[in-house]
């Protein structure tokens, strides 16, 4: 989000506090599947059920070492582009985010149809690896590895930021996000390590003929947190 350098006025400030820490719990409502973002306001919330997927670039603070600036753009902008692409191809897709070298994304996942076509967007980030190396290696880059996660569960939707200014994020608050998070970042972390790591709610929930154990599937279980999306 870019800044407009809008000046503070500390006493708009403090009203922001008083009303954001005196909106009534009821004003944050459980409910089946995500929304739209364009039903959140910057005094309301929605629990729901959805599953997060997040692909990470293992060992990715050692690229920089072993490339130049335009080849390490080039390679960063090809590994994101087709990531986001496959990411973005679901219906159920509700947001996408790029971190650094993790793109991450949000899906409305309220039954276990939905949540089998998460896993196969990840089995298709996984082919998609493959490809980036093999067309990567031509032009001298060794292949990447990447951590794959994804997981299950309830996330509460808010809305945050500065009101009135247009810089604002959709906040994802729960086990589920971060959970994700923690899982890419065990995918492919040893050589006993699988690429892609899902969660054991998610793994329950899937189809039982999408429910593989691979030498690229595993799950293991994570903690809770935070994460946002730029809007």
């Amino acid at each position: 989000m870019d800044s407009n350098h809008k000046p503070y006025d500390y006493g708009a400030s403090f009203n922001r506090l008083n009303i954001i820490l005196d909106t009534p719990s009821t004003q944050y409502e459980e409910v089946n599947s995500l929304p739209d973002r364009d039903k959140l306001t910057f005094t309301n919330g929605f629990y729901a059920n959805c599953s997060a997927l997040f692909v990470d670039i293992r060992n990715s603070s050692e690229l920089p070492k072993k490339y130049k600036r335009p080849a390490l753009a080039k390679l960063y902008r090809a590994f994101i582009s087709e990531v986001v692409a496959i990411l973005n191809g679901a219906t159920a897709c509700r947001e996408i985010n790029i971190v650094g070298d993790c793109v991450w994304a949000v899906y409305n996942t309220p039954y276990k149809a939905d949540i089998n076509t998460v896993f196969s967007l990840g089995a298709e980030v996984s082919s998609l690896i493959d490809v980036l190396n093999c067309k990567s290696a031509k032009r001298d880059y060794d292949p990447i590895a990447v951590g794959i996660g994804m997981s299950w569960g309830r996330a509460l939707m808010i809305k945050a930021g500065y009101a009135g200014s247009g810089i604002n994020d959709v906040v994802y608050m729960g086990d589920v996000v971060n959970e994700a998070a923690k899982l890419a970042s065990h995918g492919n972390e040893t050589h006993a390590d699988k690429e892609t790591m899902v969660s054991n709610n998610f793994r329950s929930n899937l189809a039982r003929r999408t429910r593989p154990y691979s030498r690229r599937t595993g799950h293991v279980t994570a903690t809770t947190g935070t994460w946002s999306t730029s809007r």
